[in-house]
C-alpha cells in the first residue's frame, strides 16, 4: 500500500491497535529511541525507578544536560550526579553539562531516518529534519517507553507542506516555518503530522529542515516530518554515520489529507510579534524598532549553518551602542568548526557575548532583557515572561534578521545590506564524542553496584489513590484561551532548579497570573481549573500537571486542550474535561463550588454548579485505556501494576 513518509514510519511501528487504523484512532507505537534534558528528566528517572525496571529497553536512551546549567548553588549540579549516576546505572548515555542542546546533539550524533524517538521537550520533533518520527511527550511517557512499554497516540491527520522554488538570498528555514505559522497559527497543527514535500526540499540542508520541524511544535502538531534523500545521506556521511541512512521518501500516489503550497522563492524575512509564535507579520512592515537585545541560538537556531551566516554577516561590523548580543551555540562540534574556519573571531570581534553551548535565554536562564525591553531573538517562543522580564517584547526573527538588527540597532530587513554573504559547509564535520558517557558494557562494572547519587533536593514523588467516582471543590482559578505550561508553571533561573521538589516547585503554581493560587488550593483542599481553548500549549514540562496534582486539583475543565498537556494531566490523575458547549465557560466563575460525577469515565460528564444551582454537560477525548489510566490515580500506578503482573 502507497504511502507518505509519517504513515510508512507509524504503521512499521504500531504494535497494537484500539479499533481501525484512522485519524482520531488510537493506537500504540513502539519507541526506538529516548532523550530526556535536565529540567524534566531529573523527574522522569524518579519515575522510572519507582517502575522497578532493571535496565533500558529502548535501542538508544541518552540524557541530556542543556537546561539547568547555572550552578548558583548546590541544586542543579547535585541534579546533575544524579543524572549521571541514573545513566550509568540503567544503561543511557549520558550528555555532560556544556556538551550542547538536546536536539541539535541528537540530530548531529543519534537521530536516524525510519526511528520512532519520543523525549520529554516539546521540541524533540527536530528530529524530523533528519526523517525521525520524533514526539515531544511527558517525562513519565519517556519512562514507560524505556520500560519497553509502547507510546500511545491518536492516529493524526497527514498534513503535506508542499514546496517548490528555492530561497531567495537573506531568506532562510525560520521564516519557511513563519509563513506556516502565519497561515494556519498556533492550534492549526493540532492532531496532524505536518510532511514535507516536493522539488524545494531537496534545496534544504539537514539544519535547515531541523529548524522547521523544531518550531512546527508551535502550531500544536504532534510532529513534523522530511524525507530521508541524499540531502540526508550526505548529513549523515559528513557525521561519519552514513551507515545509519535509510531511503525514505513518500510514494508518489501517497495521498495527503490536506496540502499546503509554499513557493520558497516568495518567502520573506518575517517576526513573529508578542506575545505569541504564530503572530507573524512581514520585517519590511515593521522595520526601524529600537531594539535593547538580539539574543541568537536555541534548538531552533544554533546549528553550524545559522552561526556561519551570522559570523559573516558580522564580519567587519560592531554591533550597535544602544544593544547588546548574546550567542549560545548548539554543540560543542559547532565551536569547533567556528574556531577552526576563524569566524568565531568574527563573533567575538563585533562584539557577542559568546555563552554557554546551552539553552539558556530561551528558557529564561539569564540574558533577561531590560525593564520593557525590545528583544530580537532566534528562539521559539516569545510568551509574556518567558525571558524573565515580564514586561518585555519579544520578537522571533531568523539569524540573518538578528544579526542584521545588531547591526543597525533597529529591526532591519537584511536584503537592506546589499549582497548576502555566502557560507561554506564542511564535507566532513569534527567528531568528538568525548563529552558523552556511554552506557556500562557486560564486562566493565555490574550496573547495580552503580551508587545513585541523590542530593538534598530530590524529594520523593507524590501519592497518586484512585479517583472517587464524584469529584468535588472549588473552582481555584479561571484562565483565558491559550494558557501556556509556562503560565502554569513558569520556568527560569529561580524556578527550574526545584524541578525534583515538587512541594517546593509547586509554590510558583501561576505566578504569574495569579500568586496567591497556590495557597488557595491547599486551603480549600482542592479543587477545579476552568480554562478556555487550547490550554497548557508550550512546552511539554510535566510539572505544569504534577506541581497542580500536589496542590489537589482534581480536574480541569476547558474549551480545548493542547495535545502535550492532555496526556501529562491523564499521567498524573487529574481528569481533562471539556466544555460540550463552549458558552457553558460563561457559566462558572472563581470559587463556585462544583460537583463533578464522572463514574467510570466511559460516556459523557455531569457537572453540578451547586453555587448557581444549574447543570452543565462535559465531554472528553478519553480512549478506554485513558480512564482506566485514570481511575487508577494515573500512569505510575498502573504501570506498576502492569510490571508487577
Amino acid at each position: 500500500m502507497s504511502g507518505t513518509v509519517a504513515e510508512k514510519i507509524i504503521n512499521e511501528h504500531i504494535v497494537d491497535v484500539g479499533g481501525e487504523i484512522a485519524p482520531g484512532e488510537e493506537v500504540a507505537l513502539k519507541i526506538d529511541q529516548t532523550l530526556t534534558q535536565d529540567a524534566t528528566g531529573t523527574m522522569a528517572y524518579l519515575q522510572f525507578e519507582a517502575i522497578g525496571i532493571p535496565r533500558v529497553k529502548t535501542e538508544l536512551s541518552v540524557s541530556y544536560v542543556d537546561h539547568n546549567t547555572l550552578q548558583t548553588d548546590f541544586k542543579n549540579p547535585d541534579d546533575h550526579r544524579y543524572l549521571q549516576s541514573i545513566a550509568k546505572r540503567f544503561g543511557l548515555y549520558f550528555s555532560r553539562p556544556g556538551n550542547g542542546i538536546c536536539h541539535q546533539l541528537h540530530l548531529e550524533r543519534f537521530a536516524c531516518p525510519g526511528k520512532t524517538l519520543i523525549g520529554s521537550d516539546s521540541h524533540t520533533p527536530t528530529a524530523g529534519g533528519i526523517g525521525s518520527f520524533a514526539i515531544g511527550a511527558g517525562g513519565l511517557d519517556v519512562a514507560v517507553a524505556m520500560a519497553g512499554m509502547p507510546y500511545r497516540i491518536k492516529y493524526p491527520t497527514i498534513v503535506g507542506v508542499k514546496l517548490t522554488g528555492k530561497l531567495p538570498d537573506w531568506v532562510s528555514a525560520k521564516d519557511v516555518i513563519l509563513e506556516v505559522l502565519r497561515r494556519i497559527d498556533v492550534k492549526g497543527g493540532v492532531g496532524k503530522v505536518l510532511e514535507y514535500f516536493g522539488p524545494g526540499v531537496e534545496t534544504l540542508s539537514v539544519p535547515e529542515r531541523a529548524t522547521i520541524t523544531n518550531m512546527g511544535t508551535e502550531t500544536g502538531a504532534t510532529t513534523s516530518v522530511f524525507p530521508s534523500d541524499e540531502v540526508t545521506r550526505s548529513f549523515m556521511e559528513a557525521q561519519a554515520r552514513g551507515d545509519q541512512w535509510v531511503s525514505l521518501e513518500a510514494d508518489a500516489d501517497a495521498g495527503y489529507d490536506e496540502i499546503i503550497e509554499i513557493d520558497l522563492s516568495e518567502v520573506e524575512p518575517l517576526v513573529a510579534i508578542p506575545h505569541s509564535p504564530g503572530n507573524v507579520k512581514p520585517v519590511r512592515e515593521i522595520a526601524g524598532m529600537e531594539v535593547q537585545q538580539v539574543a541568537i541560538g536555541s534548538c531552533t537556531n544554533s546549528s553550524l549553518r545559522d552561526l556561519k551566516i551570522v559570523a559573516n554577516i558580522l564580519k567587519g561590523h560592531t554591533i550597535a551602542d544602544n544593544l547588546h548580543l548574546t550567542i549560545n551555540p548548539g554543540s560543542r562540534q559547532v565551536v569547533e568548526h567556528l574556531i577552526e574556519s576563524g569566524e568565531m573571531q568574527y563573533l567575538v570581534a563585533a562584539g557577542a557575548r559568546i555563552l554557554e553551548n546551552a539553552c539558556g535565554p530561551c528558557i529564561g536562564m539569564g540574558a533577561a532583557p531590560s525593564s520593557q525591553g525590545i528583544s530580537i531573538r532566534t528562539f521559539n517562543r516569545n510568551f509574556e515572561g518567558r525571558s524573565g522580564t515580564k514586561d518585555a517584547q519579544i520578537f522571533l526573527v531568523s539569524p540573518e534578521v538578528a544579526a542584521a538588527t545588531a547591526i543597525n540597532g533597529v529591526l532591519t530587513d537584511p536584503r537592506e545590506l546589499g549582497d548576502c554573504p555566502q557560507i561554506e559547509m564542511p564535507q566532513r564535520f569534527i567528531i568528538n564524542d568525548n563529552m558523552f558517557l556511554p552506557p556500562l558494557q557486560s564486562e566493565q562494572q555490574p550496573a547495580n553496584l552503580v551508587e545513585i547519587m541523590r542530593g538534598p533536593n530530590i524529594k520523593p514523588l507524590p501519592d497518586f489513590p484512585p479517583l472517587p467516582d464524584t469529584l468535588e471543590g472549588e473552582v481555584l482559578i479561571k484562565v483565558e484561551d491559550n494558557i501556556t505550561t509556562d503560565h502554569v508553571m513558569p520556568a527560569g533561573a529561580k524556578i527550574l532548579p526545584l524541578r525534583s521538589n515538587i512541594p517546593e516547585i509547586s509554590k510558583y503554581v501561576f505566578e504569574a497570573i495569579d500568586p496567591d493560587f497556590p495557597s488557595r488550593a491547599l486551603d480549600r483542599g482542592g479543587g477545579f481549573i476552568i480554562g478556555g481553548e487550547n490550554y497548557g500549549q508550550g512546552s511539554s514540562r510535566e510539572h505544569a500537571a504534577l506541581a497542580p496534582k500536589y496542590l489537589g486539583v482534581k480536574a480541569v475543565i476547558v474549551k480545548s486542550f493542547a495535545r502535550i498537556h492532555l496526556a501529562n494531566l491523564i499521567n498524573f490523575g487529574i481528569v481533562p474535561l471539556t466544555f460540550k458547549d463552549s458558552a457553558d465557560y460563561d457559566s462558572i466563575d472563581l470559587a463556585d463550588k462544583l460537583e463533578v460525577i464522572i463514574g467510570e469515565l466511559r460516556d459523557d460528564v455531569r457537572l453540578r454548579n451547586l453555587t448557581r444551582d444549574i447543570e452543565i454537560e462535559l465531554t472528553h477525548s478519553l480512549s478506554q485505556l485513558d480512564a482506566e489510566i485514570l481511575k487508577t490515580g494515573g500512569k505510575l500506578p498502573w504501570v506498576k501494576a502492569k510490571v508487577g503482573k
